[in-house]
């Protein structure tokens, strides 16, 4: 029996990584450049030619003006203005510990990146990653108990848009 290109059988072809000797290539798949062995000059130069990708794009565009929209329309700034003189503990809190999440996050990019040059702090200092998840979660859970009240069950989704949204304008900047 061959354990070869039958197509009615699925069980030669899952055999086939198994095989010793050449592999014969499904037709199927995507192929790859049939050019051969290039050398690293002509793998960097086919590198340089690429154009580098938009930061704007339809993704970070379509986060952007969802985020926009729930400010207009959900009245975003009045509600979180409202929610701040109401003295509420877990909006407070949650301020607190986005605070220590951005400050964090901004200790690892401007001081250890930046000015210290470290570009894998994250091997060398391996608590800053955990620490800022952890407080980023905790801060999320105050502001969604904190708005709760306002919005009910589409707390979660509109603060979760805004978020995306912030993210884009981010990257849009670096």
């Amino acid at each position: 029996m061959e354990t070869g290109g039958s197509a009615q059988a699925p069980l030669p072809r899952l055999r086939r990584p198994l095989r010793r000797g050449p592999e014969l290539r499904d037709p199927l798949l995507p192929q790859p450049p049939s050019g051969g062995g290039g050398t690293a000059e002509e793998s960097t130069a086919v590198e340089k030619k690429r154009k580098p990708l938009t930061r704007l794009n339809a993704h970070s565009a379509f986060w952007i003006l969802a985020s926009i929209a729930v400010t207009y329309y959900f009245d975003f700034f009045k509600t979180i203005k409202e929610t701040i003189q109401a003295d509420s503990w877990w909006f407070l809190s949650g301020s607190c510990l986005l605070a220590a999440c951005l400050s964090v996050a901004f200790y690892c990019i401007l001081y250890l990146e930046w000015y210290r040059g470290i570009q894998d702090y994250d091997t060398q200092y391996p608590a800053l990653i955990p620490i800022t998840t952890a407080t980023f979660i905790a801060a999320a859970v105050c502001f969604n108990v904190a708005l709760w009240p306002v919005w009910s069950f589409m707390t979660p989704l509109l603060l979760f848009i805004q978020f995306m949204g912030v993210v884009m304008l981010v990257s849009l900047l670096g």
